[in-house]
């Protein structure tokens, strides 16, 4: 434009800067709803899914129209705000190619003025006017389509930041197999956006083979404890070494063959039930999914299926049980001879012959000297433990062997009374019982 002349050239390019602050109006007053629209359809998108992973619970329960009340509202404030922002950059973009137009007519006038002076000819100002509209139009387009440019740049920086946290995570050296010795210093965790301490200053050390029962009342920092246990979640301050390595320092593939976890809430991978104990490995004989299934005594429940260990499992579990599901994946945590097992509340959904299945298994993993970590609040698994912890707002009550333990905690004065029963009727030793707080019921059986 400007070899065609001068005048023309500072036009188009009034015109472009005239466009490019168009763009970054529309970028100021489009991000932000365009954000809070992600932000709400993220949040409608997990509301669905957790809606199909609990559809026979809603059915059940009649629950289903305020479930989907419930999706709603988080799916209409995205719709909202991204509204909002597509109004915005309709107007905008109107001005936008508002501005372009005006600019291609004041170029054709000023043409034609010029050329009635001489100064160009007839087909250059049709050309100036032509090149003019295609040079103005990538940025009338940017202005259209600014959604997808923001949402480009959003994804880009996601990507972006997982490729750094990759690049920061040094590899690690691959150590000995560890032999199992569990060391907790000092652990604090303050959760994101809070100052509430969650754990606060817990102390103890477990030897290769051992085991260890936490119990505590709800809220105490249990299932929290357990996944910083595994690496799932960092400390704040304090350190959790295995073998005396740090988590963090350990190879993430090699401590998780080394590591089984039972997590409190339940889930199975779809796929057969072998792939789910096997943790989705093809690299390990099949001898190796048989003895996790004889060692947590699952083996029988798996063959008794019409499929046996082909049985394909659905995303909710189907067909399996509550009490199954749960025992599929004791035997996932079991797979390969880990060193370390933490296993948070294995036996809520278990009946009595699941309970005595994960005693033995208990035993059978002292045996085979696996360090074994057991949340829980009923008081059977506590006979075969090593050690007992007491988790109370964080902190730790009290920590040694269960028969110690539980004599100093009945013996002190926030204790409950224990009932009179028939043994201290007829004048034998009382049996003391546990504060109702803990979760911990039948202490008779317990102390048994």
């Amino acid at each position: 434009m400007f070899l065609i002349h001068p005048y023309l050239g500072f036009i188009s390019l009034g015109a472009g800067i005239t466009l490019i602050v168009i763009a970054l109006v529309n970028q100021k007053a489009t991000m932000r709803p365009l954000g809070q629209a992600s932000l709400y359809a993220s949040k409608a998108d997990a509301d669905a899914d957790a809606l199909a992973r609990n559809s026979q619970v809603i059915n059940a329960m009649g629950m289903l129209n305020e479930s989907i009340l419930h999706w709603g509202g988080e799916q209409a404030r995205a719709l909202i705000f991204q509204s909002t922002a597509l109004d915005r950059n309709f107007w905008i973009s109107g001005v936008s190619k508002f501005a372009r137009i005006v600019t291609q007519i004041v170029i054709l006038g000023v043409g034609a003025y010029l050329a009635l002076h001489g100064n160009v000819t007839g087909g250059m100002m049709i050309a100036a006017s032509i090149i003019a509209g295609r040079a103005l139009q990538p940025l009338e387009i940017m202005i259209e389509g600014w959604r997808n440019l923001v949402q480009t740049r959003a994804a880009y920086a996601r990507v972006k930041g997982a490729v750094e946290n990759l690049k920061q995570e040094q590899p690690h050296l691959l150590l000995p197999r560890p032999e199992g010795r569990l060391t907790v210093e000092r652990l604090l965790y303050l959760p994101p956006g809070t100052k509430e301490a969650v754990l606060n200053g817990v102390n103890f050390e477990l030897q290769p083979g051992e085991s260890l029962a936490i119990v505590g009342p709800s809220g105490s920092g249990k299932s929290t404890l357990a996944r910083i246990l595994v690496g799932c979640l960092y400390p704040t301050a304090g350190k959790v070494r295995l073998d005396g390595t740090e988590l963090r320092n350990w190879d993430r593939r090699q401590f998780g063959e080394c590591t089984g976890y039972l997590p409190q809430e339940v889930e199975l991978f779809p796929g057969t039930i072998k792939e789910n104990v096997c943790r989705m490995r093809g690299d390990l004989p099949d001898e190796k999914i048989y003895q996790a299934a004889i060692l947590t005594d699952v083996h029988d429940i798996i063959s008794h299926l019409p499929n046996g260990y082909e049985t394909v499992m659905e995303r909710s579990g189907a067909p399996l049980s509550g009490g199954q599901k749960q025992r599929i994946a004791l035997a996932r945590a079991f797979f390969g001879d880990p060193s370390l097992v933490v296993l948070d509340e294995p036996n809520s959904n278990l009946d009595a012959a699941g309970e005595q299945a994960l005693t033995d298994t208990l035993q059978r993993a002292k045996e085979r000297r696996v360090t074994v970590v057991v949340i829980t609040q009923r008081p059977a698994v506590l006979n075969c433990m090593d050690k007992l912890l007491i988790l109370r707002a964080g902190r730790v009550e009290a920590f040694g062997p269960p028969s110690e333990v539980l004599l100093r905690v009945v013996r002190s004065p926030t204790a409950r009374a224990p009932a009179t029963s028939n043994t201290e009727r007829n004048g034998s030793e009382p049996t003391p019982s546990l504060p109702a707080s803990d979760g911990l019921e039948n202490s008779r059986e317990l102390q048994a």
